[in-house]
Parts: C-alpha cells; structure tokens; sequence
C-alpha cells in the first residue's frame, strides 16, 4: 500500500468536509516523531493538534492503557460509576486556579466541553446570552460554531446558529486593538445588543489558538473579571488547547492573578485519548440538575488511566518547566532570524505555545502566501507545522513538551532552512 493509493481511496470514501493536511499516511509515532507508510520520518511539531504534549506513546501512558484493559473498557459512569473518575475529578480541583471549593465533570470532546460549560452557566444564572470574541475557535458543535469568531471554513453553510451569542474584538496590539478598545466593546455591546442581566457568560481563550496564538493580555483578563463580578457575569475560560503545560504552567490561567468561574479542558489532558472536562466553582457546578450533565462515553475509563498518567509526567518530567525553556529557544531563533526574513513580523506566545506572524514586508497586510509557503518548505524538509490565523498567516508551534533536545534542534534547523529558502523563492 501506497500513500497515493491510499488518498484516491480516502478522496472515494470520505467527505471533502473533512480537511485534511498530509497527502500521508501514519504507520507509527514514537515522542515526537512519526513516519509514514512508506517510512518516511517526520518530526511533528503538531502534536495532534496539541493533544500529545506528553509525546506519542509515553510509555507511562501506554502502561496506563494497557493495565486498564485488562480490567474494563466501558460501564457508562452514570449507570456503573468507578474510582478513576472521582480519583482524577480530585487532582484537576485541588490543581486548577483559584481558592474556591470546585468540582469537575468529564465529557470526550473540546466542543461538548464548551457545549456543557455554556449549560452549566446558563444554569447557574438563569440567563441566556454568551460574549465571545472575533478569531477565538471554540468548536464545530452548532454552539461551538456560534461562538467562534471565525466564519471560513467553520460557519460557512452551517447556519442558522443559536442565539444570544454576541461577539467584541480581542485584543490584538499588532492589528490595532488595544485592550482599551476589547473592554470598551464588551461593555457597548452590554448597552447596544444585550442587557448586562441576560448575560450568563463571557467565554474567551487565555491564548487564542485557531485564531493566531494572540496571547490575552494580563488586563484584558482582569478587565472580563471586573465587568463579571459588576454584573454577575459568569467567566468561561477555554482551556482546551492552553491547559496541560503547554504555555510553562498546568492551566494558562495561572499566569493571571484572577480566576475563571469556568474552565474547559480536552487535548493534552488524556495524551491521545478522547476526554474532556469542565472544572469550576462547586456551587455552579451544581446548578445542573440531576441527568442534565454526562454522555455515554463521557469519562471513558481507558482515557481516565491515561489522564492520570499525563498528570504524574508532567510534575515528574518537569514538563512546565520544559515548555518554558524549549519555547524561550525557539522564540530566540526565531528572533535572530527577523533580520533576514523581512515577512517575519511578530514571534510570540507563553511557554511551549508559540507563534510567528507574518505580513507582507512594510505594511501590515497578512502575507498568508508566505505562512504556506513556510509550512510546505517546512513540510519537504520533514518537518510538520500548523498554519492558523484569520488571514491563515500565523505559523504555530506544537512540539510534543518531552521531545528530544537533539530532536527539537534538528527542526530548528530545519525550520531555519524553510524559512530562509522561503524568502528566496519569492525574491
């Protein structure tokens, strides 16, 4: 079997809907490496989409999968519960931010995260009406699709959408928008669009991750928390694609000094393994009724083994650590190489959540040509990389945090290579 004759199946069998990246297909990964069916060897700096931070097949992982097997797959937790879910309920409480009692629920999925938590607050409040911001992604579920802020290739031809989403600009210092400017539109839709007593959430990303790796400035956060505690506003942080070490802390929002109401989780917090979580405040937490919360696979227990073995890597491997130092490196070399890339505008992101930007050189018109350029030079080379962004000009940076020192400079090199050949093609 070929990859070609693999994709002419693919392209008979399954929906073009379903974008799809690689012409290749996988045959094993190992930490941050995979190959493909005809053993070529790629470094992946993709990670599944920020889902493996702990690398592919941790051996503690694997472990925790395997011995779980041996024992039972699936009971449903609400017809047979098990020790596993309470057990790793306790760790991400006693773990996530902020001084109050919390409870946490167990769903598959990033979307059904976000889906639930926007129940849960509705719950809680008795309100209807959600603030999310312009380039955040928060899922392909018709709420996950109302609430992000990027309509191609998410929104188009899906609609209509639930209502009582309502959306401000996030702050983005490179584009013009000052977290002046962000605050300001929150509080004139609160006087425009919706009043303040019908909101039950402000939903936001404390990076933004499908939208460009933009980073929420510390007073922007402390400016939603202000304007939830003015109006009884519950705040919602998506921690789907921050959570699990990658910006140098376990939650992104420990880099604040305020606390979300809200927090969602998936990706890294099962190493490859579907499962999902919302972490919050007990007394909203509860606000559900009985029945209200849950799914059939919600907190499979093969996905719970894995969690819990992601956590102890993590604190054992000393992975927030790691994120920050691998990502200070990779920040620094990005930044040495400003000079001779004129596209290269911006490098940015907290931890291991990193990001360069790029525009057409002396102005600010995003040069999306270039990002894909990059990503294909990058890509020939063996390298993976992830194009994000509303313009698609954004390169991010998704590197398993246990990768190989030698592994990481390798593709620094190479990505070195990409982006300099890069510049001379569209000389």
């Amino acid at each position: 079997m070929t990859n070609a004759e693999l994709q002419q199946r693919k392209d008979a069998a399954t929906p073009r809907g379903v974008g799809v990246m690689c012409d290749f297909y996988a045959a094993r990964a190992e930490n941050a490496e995979l190959w493909d069916i005809e053993g070529r060897r790629f470094i992946d700096f993709a990670a599944g989409i920020a889902v493996v931070n702990t690398g592919h097949r941790h051996p503690r992982v694997v472990a925790a999968i395997r011995e779980q097997l041996e024992r039972f797959t699936h009971t449903a937790y609400q017809i047979v519960p098990y020790a596993s879910y309470v057990e790793l309920a306790e760790k991400l409480n006693a773990r996530a931010p902020g001084a109050h009692p919390k409870k946490t629920a167990f769903f598959t999925t990033g979307a059904e995260a976000v889906e639930n938590a926007v129940k849960i607050a509705r719950a809680a409040t008795g309100r209807p009406g959600i603030i999310a911001f312009s380039g955040g992604f928060h899922g392909r579920t018709m709420m996950g699709m109302a609430l992000t802020g990027k309509v191609a290739p998410y929104k188009v031809g899906f609609g209509p959408f639930p209502s009582d989403v309502f959306h401000a600009p996030f702050p983005n210092p490179l584009h013009g928008i000052s977290t002046t400017d962000s605050l300001r539109a929150v509080e004139t839709l609160l006087k425009a669009d919706i009043d303040a007593a019908r909101v039950a959430a402000i939903i936001f990303e404390p990076v933004q991750g499908e939208g460009g790796f933009y980073p929420a400035p510390a007073e922007f956060v402390h400016g939603l928390r202000h304007l939830c505690d003015k109006y009884g506003i519950l705040l919602i942080a998506d921690e789907v694609q921050t959570g699990f070490a990658r910006t140098g802390k376990l939650f992104a929002m420990e880099h604040y000094e305020v606390a979300a109401d809200l927090i969602t989780m998936a990706k890294s917090l099962a190493g490859g393994m579907p499962l999902a979580g919302v972490v919050g405040r007990a007394d909203v937490m509860d606000a559900a009724a009985p029945g209200g919360l849950g799914g059939t696979y919600a907190g499979n227990p093969l996905a719970l083994a894995a969690a819990h073995a992601v956590l102890d890597v993590i604190d054992e491997e000393r992975l927030c650590e790691r994120a920050t130092r691998l990502g200070n490196a990779l920040k620094a070399r990005l930044a040495a190489l400003q000079a001779d890339v004129p596209q290269l505008a911006e490098v940015r992101g907290p931890g291991a959540m990193v990001a360069c930007e790029f525009l057409v050189p002396g102005t600010l018109d995003p040069d999306a040509r270039f990002a894909k350029r990059v990503q294909a030079r990058a890509l020939e080379r063996g390298l993976l990389l992830l194009v994000c962004g509303a313009y698609g000009n954004v390169v991010r940076f998704l590197f398993p945090l246990t990768i190989e020192d030698a592994v990481f400079n390798e593709a620094l090199d190479l990505l070195e290579e990409a982006l300099k050949e890069s510049v001379g093609a569209m000389a």
